[in-house]
Parts: C-alpha cells; structure tokens; sequence
C-alpha cells in the first residue's frame, strides 16, 4: 500500500502507523469517496464550501454568538497564524483540544486541520491521569484549552505541553493572540490525503485507551457516505446534538456534516432533557444527534410539557439520528408516533470515524440498525473472526469501507482488524434482506446512556482507594440508561461497608474519572467469586440483584 508523500514536518503520527499488512482493506468504489492526493480537510469544510455557497450563510451558533462562513473562516485563519506562528506548532504535531461544545472550539479544530496539525480532541470533563495518559501516548506538545476546563489540564502535570487558554481574560489568552491577525488569510498546508489529521481515543477494555488515528480524506469520506446518501442534509439546516467534540459521533453531527452540507450548527452544551428540548424549541432545530436514552428522556418531557404546563414545540425537527447504543423498537414507535418521525439509527466506532451501519426513512425496520452505508460492506463472522455464518445464526460484525481501524502504536490492531475486515466487538445477526440486528456487545465493555465504559478503567481507579482491596465493575440492565455501572468492592480489613465508605469512594471516582463512568451502584462483597484457577466469573456478578442506586451490602455475591 504506496502512501504520499507527507507533509508533515513531525512525522510520528505517520512513523507510528500499523505496518500497511495490518491495515484494513480501504474500498472507495463510490466516486464521491475518491480524491486527489493532496487535500485538506479543514480547507475542504470551510473554504471549499464558501467557494460553493458563499459566505454569508450562518454557520456556527453558540450561547451569544452566530457567526457567518465568513466570519468563521476569519476565526479560524487567525488561531491558524497563531498556531503556525507565535505557538510554533509544525505540520504534523499534535494539539490537544480540550472545552465545552462551543464555536471556539469548533474553530480551533478547523485551525489546526488548516495548520497540518493533528487534532487530539478530548472531554472537557475527562480529569487529570486520563489526561495525562492521552498525551503521553500521543506526545502531544501543544493544547488549546478553554480557560472553564484549564484546571485538570494543569494538574496533569504533562512535560513539555504549552497550554493556550481561550475564551479567558489571561495575557496569553488565544483571543488576545489573535487580535494582529484579524482579516489575514491563511493558506491551508497541502497535506497528503492520507496524512493523520486526528488521534480519536477509545476508553478501550483496559486502562490503556487505544488512539484511531484518521485521515484528511477519512474526515470527508463520513460526510460524503452516511451523511450525504442517508442522512440528506440541506443548507438551511441547523444540526444539535448532545455528543461532545471529544466524541467522533459529536465531530461528525455537529462540524463536519453540517460544514460539508452548507448548513449551520448549534454548539452549545446542554444537560437533559429539558435544556435540549429548550434549545430546540428557541432555535427551530432541525437535525439533532443523541443517543436512544436522550430520546426516551425526551418522550417523557413532551409527554409533560415544560415547567408550566405548556406543550414543547418540535415542529422544527425533520431529521433525528440515534446512535452510540441499541435502540429498541419501542422506543423507536414511541418516538415516531409521537412526532412523526422517523428515528435513523445506526452504529458507528471511534475505530471507524462514524456511522457504517443504518437506514433511513421507508428503509427503516424498527428493531435492526439498518443495512450497510453506501460505500461500505458488512457480514457476521464465526469467533474466528473469518468465517461467515448464515442468516439468523448470530456472530462478530464485520465491517470494511472507505475509513477503518488504524491504531497509534498499539498490538491490539491484529485484534481488529483481521483479514482486512475491521471486527467491531459487536454480535450481530444478519437477516434476510441485508438488515443487521444488534444482539450484544461481544466483549465486557459497558455501555450506559451512550457512553463506551470499560468496566477495567473503573476498577483501576477504584484500587487507587487505600480502603479498596479487590474490585470488579460490570454492567447491569437498565431500562432507563441501557446499562448501569455496578463495582462489586472488597474492602481491606477494618474498613466498615456502610453509606459513608460509598459515598467516600464515589466522591474518590469523580475525582478519577470522568463522571459518566463512576459508579452507580457499589456493593460491598468479602469476596469476588472465582473459578479455581483465580479467574473472576463476572457473569455471576451480572446476575446479582440489584440494591437500588449508590446502596452497600455484605456478602459474597
């Protein structure tokens, strides 16, 4: 597999590729999926579609703020000249992004595409080790952080890292270092199509998170497949979603779909039902991104009307895409019956950019994911990750496309990527027709509101507590979040398994890790149940009843 030549002046992100035997069979049979050797995404997005539409059109909406292409490509030039200029970040870098879903942000995504850089897109909640772990792994040497979520970034400790704070008052603030440059075009670096243009991490199925890294053309592929043959944006289109940019499922809805279609985002950070349904209502929403427990919250809510009785108005809405777990068909109906329309789901992976599997409207069954994305192939595989099963058996989903698994420096490729087929984790059954029904996650990874939880991650910071002794953290059913996360603790001798040790080590978690993935349940055990060769039997932890949430017991499970 003959790559182009880079224009990267840091090579590691390309020195640091899985060897070429290893990588996916990419098929681009689609001719919107090919492309000249030398493009840039971040160009492509911003520039390439003023050239198409103009200017004027909106493009970013925030909490006090709308901005024009126009006015967006000025913002962006600008943190690209400081990035390529003050900062002295070089095309192959790596910069961390690290705030809550604003225009800034978005903007700073496109600044360093158009620099040549690598985007490291992370959490604004994602805390100090997690941090710290994301930039070792990726060497990052630069972070552009708003100044709300500077504090863990700081604690990280990270050497070498130059932090610039935005949307602050420091001297060093982005905003102030840009002011020189306002109206100064800046000529986007001519990287190869297949130059790293982001490090997108997984939690992964242990402590050590997995870094996809993706291409220029990748980052275009997603929007010219799922986006543009399913989804069907149009320029007058204003995209929400409750996804962070730290997630691709987030990067994909809110920048790159809605940049690639002309159409506007609205970049705000919301926190339930109640504030979604509001931004809606206020701003006349039209494509939203949320996971089904988002959908099912929202069910509840229009069932209710706001706080003062009076119904909420989503008329706005045409399209609504549900991803980053399954979604029932009860939801589904609930959902179409109430509003009229029809849910896209689909399944994505960080592995793999976005979305790979779905259907939209009068291809939809409810109850299966859908079919393949045009420009993309799929099938079931026995364990082996090889052999095709037949219809109805149920096996590993295999997946191939124009975008696939390509890790940072890590074994684990071979474990996904086999015979050129990228193997999700995810048991399917493939049914007549070509739909493809979800049946469960094949490995251990938890995953509750939308959100990929390993349950090792949890259990690692949990050990971290003096008063842990042995810890194991598994998912439970839950008809609200889809799983809840329970850790079963053995705690060391002496340390009493009341209320206050769960509320001790719950704060301890938050204080460790992101909250979506602390614990919602502890459970005190004298012991975590083993077969005779020491190996923990999580399926009896699974079917322990439940003890309702944040609740202590004793005794072995």
């Amino acid at each position: 597999m003959e790559q182009i030549p880079s224009a990267h002046v840091d090579t590691f992100a390309r020195d640091n590729l899985p060897p070429p035997e290893q990588w996916p069979q990419l098929t681009r049979d689609l001719p919107e999926l090919r492309c000249p050797d030398r493009m840039n995404c971040g160009f492509e997005l911003l520039d390439g579609t003023i050239e198409r539409l103009g200017p004027d059109r909106r493009a970013f909406v925030g909490d006090d703020t709308v901005w024009s292409y126009g006015e967006l490509r000025d913002r962006v030039d600008a943190i690209a000249h400081v990035l390529s200029g003050e900062l002295g970040v070089v095309p192959g870098n790596r910069v961390l992004l690290r705030g809550p879903t604003t225009p800034e942000l978005a903007a700073c995504w496109l600044a360093v595409m158009k620099a040549g850089a690598v985007a490291v897109t992370v959490l604004a909640a994602q805390r100090s080790h997690e941090l710290r772990t994301v930039c070792d792994l990726a060497q990052v040497g630069h972070a552009l952080c708003d100044a709300s979520t500077l504090d863990d970034l700081v604690k990280a400790e990270v050497p070498g890292l130059r932090v610039t704070p935005f949307g602050g008052d420091s001297p060093d603030d982005l905003h102030r270092l840009t002011e020189r440059w306002a109206a100064r075009p800046y000529s986007a670096v001519a990287t190869a199509a297949d130059d790293v243009a982001l490090i997108a991490f997984t939690s992964g199925t242990t402590g050590r998170p997995k870094g996809c890294m993706h291409f220029h053309r990748d980052v275009l592929a997603v929007a010219d497949s799922f986006s543009a043959h399913l989804l069907r944006p149009e320029p007058d289109d204003l995209f929400a979603g409750s996804p962070p940019l730290g997630f691709t499922f987030g990067l994909g809805g809110l920048v790159i779909f809605p940049l690639r279609a002309g159409a506007a985002a609205l970049l705000q950070q919301w926190s339930g039902p109640d504030e979604m349904l509001r931004a809606v209502q206020q701003h006349r929403v039209s494509v939203l991104f949320t996971a089904p427990t988002a959908y099912r919250a929202i069910l509840g809510k229009l069932a209710d009307g706001d706080a003062r009785g009076e119904p909420w108005d989503v008329t706005s809405l045409r399209r609504c895409v549900s991803a980053g777990e399954h979604l029932p068909a009860a939801t589904w109906e609930a959902w179409h019956e109430r509003t009229g329309l029809r849910l896209i789901d689909g399944i994505g992976a960080t592995e793999m950019l976005h979305i790979f599997l779905s259907a939209a409207d009068d291809d939809i069954r409810p109850g299966t994911t859908g079919r393949p994305v045009p420009g993309f192939e799929a099938r079931v595989v026995a364990e082996d990750g090889v052999t095709p099963v037949p219809d109805g058996a149920p096996g590993l989903l295999a997946v191939r496309g124009p975008v696939g698994c390509r890790y940072l420096a890590d074994p684990r490729q071979q474990d996904y990527v086999r015979s050129g087929w990228n193997i999700t984790g995810d048991t399917y059954v493939r049914e007549p027709g070509g739909y493809f029904r979800y049946v469960a996650r094949a490995d251990d990874m938890i995953i509750s509101a939308g959100y990929n939880i390993a349950g090792p991650e949890v259990e690692g910071a949990l050990l971290r507590h003096p008063d842990v002794e042995e810890v194991a953290v598994v998912g439970r059913p839950d008809e609200v979040r889809g799983q809840t996360v329970v850790a079963h603790v053995v705690l060391r001798k002496g340390v009493p398994g009341g209320q206050e040790t769960v509320d001790r080590l719950r704060a301890f978690t938050k204080e460790e890790l992101t909250p979506f993935k602390c614990p919602k349940e502890i459970v005190f055990a004298d012991a975590l149940p083993r077969t005779q060769t020491g190996k923990l039997q999580r399926f009896r932890l699974r079917e322990a009843p439940a003890q309702g949430e944040g609740r202590a017991g004793r005794g072995t499970p």
